[in-house]
């Protein structure tokens, strides 16, 4: 029973439904749940939107450093004990939001949390996707990623549950913590790493199979996480002060979270018909058509499609990007991910300052929105205009 269990352990489905919870609780909650909470906290503790836009770029700046971190060579330790550490301070940090009410300790919390983010995502999707046994990485990754949904859709349901006043914002990161560790131990468990028992090779620099390919990969993944970041951050803000669509921001998060999780294996799927470069094109004009929309118009309907082109574009881009570095590694796709990680961090920790500052200046989030729009068309373009190679989504690992 102990030896078929443990190959239950081991096998990859299992390991990437582990990889779910742990996005689920590191992304889909230790990021994202500050979405659905800015709103009480702002009628609580009075801060600006500049305040607001400052608090989810600390986050965004310790997922840059929790990036660096990882794309280091040489890390002690085994890749399982660093995912076991980013899950820990992740639910930690979010229950910890609860004890303060100065701006000092939420920069440093929502900065430990950005780093737990970025440790678990570059780790979890090397255990996931870099599994011996699968040939074919796709269905693998549309579980692994389709944890940030899950943990978004907790979040939108967790947090109007928990709130009792429109400025109760501490027992809400409490519940949204407590969940976090709760969900920590089954992914720990799950997350088994067939690398563990081998003799660890010494670490190189990082090598691709095609070095210009890789590095307009880089500059449009980049575009994306500075694309969605505002809309991310600020939907329910945006929601909330239109009095038309106020009766309707919880569940226009849901929208948000519920999209996310199918999104992965059908953008996936996309990539097979097609090609990954097409694909993520495609992936990014359609989320930049929700951005522009969520600030359009203030009919239900037109938000309720920006939110479902949100969700239903972000963790597919995501994946088709950490899928595409991984098929162009030579070696560990260790720190490829976590360079395709740095510039994510970058771009979304420009977007909330950016925001934050233009919205005090100007009343709106429209012309910082139009901006992401115009990046995420930018990207598009990157990768759209990538030299065909035939690369179909298989998830094989090819070199020259």
């Amino acid at each position: 029973m102990t030896t078929r269990m443990r190959e239950l352990a081991r096998h990859p489905t299992t390991v990437a439904f582990g990889g779910f919870l742990a996005l689920a609780v590191a992304l889909g909650i230790g990021r994202f749940v500050y979405t659905p909470i800015l709103p009480y906290m702002a009628a609580g503790l009075d801060f600006s939107r500049s305040d607001a836009g400052l608090i989810a770029s600390a986050n965004y700046l310790g997922y840059l450093a929790g990036a660096l971190l990882v794309s280091l060579a040489g890390l002690p330790g085994s890749r399982r004990a660093w995912l076991l550490s980013g899950l820990v301070l992740s639910g930690v940090s979010t229950a910890a939001m609860a004890a303060y009410e100065t701006m000092l300790p939420f920069l440093l919390l929502r900065f430990a949390g950005g780093v737990a983010g970025a440790v678990v995502m570059v780790y979890a999707s090397a255990l996931v996707m870099d599994r011996r046994a699968s040939t074919d990485r796709a269905p693998l990754a549309s579980v692994l990623y389709a944890g940030v949904g899950g943990g978004i859709a907790v979040s939108a349901v967790l947090v109007p549950l928990v709130a009792t006043g429109p400025g109760d914002w501490q027992p809400l990161w409490m519940a949204s913590g407590g969940i976090a560790i709760l969900l920590l131990i089954p992914a720990v468990w799950l997350l088994a790493d067939d690398r563990a028992d081998e003799e660890k090779a010494p670490e190189t620099r990082f090598v691709t199979t095609a070095p210009s390919a890789f590095w307009r990969w880089v500059l449009a993944y980049g575009l994306v996480g500075f694309g969605y970041v505002i809309t991310a951050t600020f939907i329910a803000d945006l929601v909330r002060s239109s009095p038309s669509l106020r009766p309707v921001e919880p569940a226009i998060w849901l929208v948000v979270g519920v999209s996310a999780i199918p999104s992965v294996a059908f953008w996936t799927w996309f990539g097979r018909v097609y090609s990954t470069r097409s694909a993520f094109a495609v992936a990014s004009v359609c989320q930049a058509l929700g951005v522009a929309l969520s600030v359009l118009s203030e009919s239900i309907a037109v938000l309720v499609a920006a939110a479902a082109l949100l969700g239903g574009t972000v963790m597919g881009l995501t994946a088709l990007g950490l899928i595409e570095v991984t098929r162009l590694s030579a070696a560990d796709p260790r720190r490829g991910l976590a360079i395709m990680t740095v510039a994510f961090g970058a771009g979304q920790m420009t977007g909330p300052v950016l925001a934050g500052v233009l919205h005090d200046a100007l009343g709106s989030y429209l012309v910082p929105s139009l901006c992401a729009a115009a990046g995420l068309l930018v990207g598009a373009v990157a990768t759209g205009t990538l030299p065909g190679d035939g690369d179909r989504l298989s998830g094989r690992r090819q070199t020259k």
